[in-house]
């Protein structure tokens, strides 16, 4: 029996007996073959996408259909998967094709941010597992829903928050376990980096290659804009998450993942109050989000900071362009793409760890999701954990638009009394695009 008349009959198989119960069907795969071959759709191939699945190829999977809304990135992006691969996807600009395609295991979502909430419950409800980019979701509301999903419809889900499957990151938080840098007190993270000025081109009419309604989905009716479209979306309010949402999240993730070791486990990792500053200080062009920001996250006994700059990747931070730092009373842990190192308060030197070269792009991210969709075990960077790392960047987003401290209820995730901050927690979604029920 080939794979795909096994897999229909799997399924089925499954179908027959659950109606023979007398109970709802809710599809829940088995765990696969550990020789067959896991087959994914990749949804958003522009930019991070494309890499997603190569890496996804080289861990094992079959790219069976590429969909994507603009034609131009489908001709474009179609020949290196095939390469990759030596077998040709389909190509659509419907994802619902994909989504009702029963012989694909599961979808990478790497569409931008205000199109992830409707299509990672879309992909659960159709019994897809989804790799899903950073960040979550655009709202705390909405990252809550996406979790629902996951958990209603027993899916794998992973976020691509790369550092989780990175050994000498894994190494570095497992340090802190010794106790040797004793109370830690404060946590520091970074980013310094140089974005070139997008100016202030008019607005035009949209490519003939891409259907720009659908690309707004439910995000506000607006003009069509070459800044408001491929990759510099993000540096917009109605599209992204600021620079806290796309590079932050990474080593916020890293810092989420040391505060859930140092208090042993996730129900209890996120902050009371939200202090400090954000704005744009550098260019004068189209951009909406801030290009200097420090923020600091009140945990009742620890804090936690970021610090971006966006004008100056000369002047990195301790020495490196991006990067975080455990403070203890005791020792320092300093962790970055290039390794990991430990200072003690005397001067001397912990542990000194060096990284494997290439380390962030080395696909191990992506095969344990795979791996993880024949098992049915979960990945390294599960969806709640990815929604707690997406709560921190979406606090300090809320505190950068209201120029305002904002005191947070963990328990409730909501912030009290407050309605300006309250009004933050959720976005309206455009029809015909709202948010599916659950």
């Amino acid at each position: 029996m080939d794979r795909e008349n096994r897999r229909s009959f799997m399924k089925k198989l499954g179908a027959a007996s659950t109606l023979a119960a007398g109970v709802a069907i809710n599809w829940n795969p088995c765990a696969l073959g550990a020789n067959e071959k896991v087959v994914l759709a990749l949804i958003g191939g522009h930019n991070q996408g494309k890499g997603d699945a190569i890496r996804a190829i080289q861990g094992g999977a079959e790219i069976k259909t590429f969909c994507d809304l603009d034609q131009e990135v489908l001709d474009k992006v179609n020949p290196d998967l095939e390469e990759a691969q030596g077998k040709k996807p389909d190509t659509t600009k419907d994802f619902m094709r994909v989504l009702d395609d029963k012989d694909i295991d599961g979808v990478i979502l790497a569409v931008p941010d205000h199109w992830h909430a409707r299509l990672g419950i879309l992909a659960c409800q159709a019994g897809k597992d989804i790799y899903i980019e950073k960040p979550l979701t655009q709202t705390i509301h909405d990252g809550r829903l996406v979790v629902e999903a996951v958990r209603k419809y027993k899916r794998v889900a992973q976020m691509g928050t790369q550092n989780r499957s990175i050994e000498h990151m894994r190494n570095a938080i497992e340090y802190i376990k010794t106790g040797n840098l004793g109370k830690i007190c404060e946590i520091n993270v970074w980013m310094c980096q140089l974005r070139p000025s997008i100016g202030n081109p008019p607005d035009s009419d949209p490519p003939a290659t891409v259907d720009y309604d659908v690309w707004l989905g439910p995000a506000p009716k607006r003009p069509f804009n070459t800044n408001r479209f491929h990759y510099t979306w993000r540096f917009f309010w109605d599209y992204g998450n600021t620079e806290l949402g796309n590079q932050g999240v990474h080593n916020l993730d890293l810092a989420m993942w040391g505060i859930a070791t140092m208090r042993g486990g996730i129900q209890n990792i996120l902050p009371t109050r939200v202090s400090g500053h954000s704005a744009i200080y550098w260019l004068n062009d189209a951009k909406e989000v801030p290009d200097t920001q420090v923020t600091t996250w009140d945990f009742g006994d620890f804090m936690l900071t970021w610090e971006l700059r966006s004008f100056a990747k000369h002047h990195p931070v301790d020495g490196t362009s991006s990067g975080l730092v455990f403070n203890g009373v005791d020792g320092t842990l300093m962790i970055h793409d290039e390794g990991w190192d430990v200072t003690f308060k005397d001067g001397s030197k912990g542990p000194v760890v060096q990284a494997e070269r290439g380390v962030r792009g080395g696909g191990a991210h992506e095969k344990n999701f795979i791996d993880c969709v024949k098992t049915r075990q979960e990945p390294n960077a599960p969806i709640e954990v990815g929604r707690l790392s997406t709560t921190i960047c979406h606090l300090g987003n809320i505190c950068g638009r209201l120029k305002r401290d904002v005191v947070f209820d963990p328990k409730t995730e909501t912030f009290g009394h407050d309605k300006a901050a309250n009004a933050y927690l959720t976005k309206e979604h455009r029809k015909p695009y709202e948010l599916p029920k659950l």
